[in-house]
């Protein structure tokens, strides 16, 4: 195993250390038309925790029992310092809070999704299960030069199933950090996830999610994700409220 492969793997380790996980939605136009969602007026965002986050070769994404399990492929920013009160005008120090970057797959109980939107829930269950936030290894600032530029995929058994630029955000990563950090301070270490493009859908026990990145149409190594799904043991089982 190679020095860089091990320094890797001890940087996502300390992921888990998070103090938080903002996950930013609905920020493609064409997802937010998939799934019938209303686009937003600004950036519109929640909160997985921390003990959702799956290393690389952490094991399985596990799938609880009543879920009807979906796969989201997004761009992940680490900060690597306190943001409060950022200007969405400030495009260096937005881009100068990142410490690095991770590709990621937001794992979303789509069932329970449904029902907390339809009846004004919260979506923590639907995000927060453990497992439910597969990612890479660490990605260099350098080696995604421009954020606003790199190509997403993901496929389930080797069948494409999204692929899209980080181009067609609706909201750029200075507005996206501007107006998380005047809601609520972020600390260095935290975790921004950017948004998923279209083409999001189920997975099930036995499945295997490949995702990746690419950057000038070359494909990152160290961003590449590959993780099965299976079902959980647990006596849990999801039921509407």
């Amino acid at each position: 195993m190679s020095l860089l492969f091990r320094r890797g793997i001890a940087s996502v380790t300390e992921l888990k250390k998070a103090s938080k996980v903002v996950c930013i939605g609905r920020n493609y136009a064409d997802h937010v038309t998939e799934l019938n969602n209303t686009r937003p007026n600004q950036p519109f965002f929640f909160l997985k925790p921390a003990s959702s986050i799956l290393p690389p070769g952490a094991g399985p994404v596990i799938r609880p029992r009543g879920v009807e399990l979906h796969y989201e492929v997004e761009l992940a920013m680490v900060i690597g310092k306190r943001v409060k009160d950022l200007e969405a005008s400030d495009e260096k120090g937005a881009l100068d809070a990142i410490e690095s970057y991770a590709l990621s797959i937001d794992m979303t109980a789509r069932n329970a999704q449904n029902e907390a939107k339809k009846k004004g829930l919260p979506w923590s269950i639907a995000k927060g299960f453990d497992t439910f936030l597969p990612v890479s290894n660490i990605i260099s600032k350098t080696a995604i030069p421009d954020p606003h530029n790199a190509e997403l995929y993901l496929t389930v058994n080797n069948e494409h199933r999204q692929a899209d630029s980080t181009e067609l955000m609706l909201f750029r990563i200075p507005r996206i950090l501007s107006d998380i950090s005047k809601v609520m301070t972020l600390e260095k270490g935290d975790i921004v996830l950017t948004g998923t493009p279209k083409g999001v859908g189920p997975v099930v026990p036995g499945d295997v999610m490949r995702a990746g990145i690419k950057v000038g149409g070359k494909e990152l190594e160290e961003g590449k994700i590959e993780v099965a799904v299976e079902e959980s043991t647990s006596t849990y089982e999801f039921r509407e409220t």
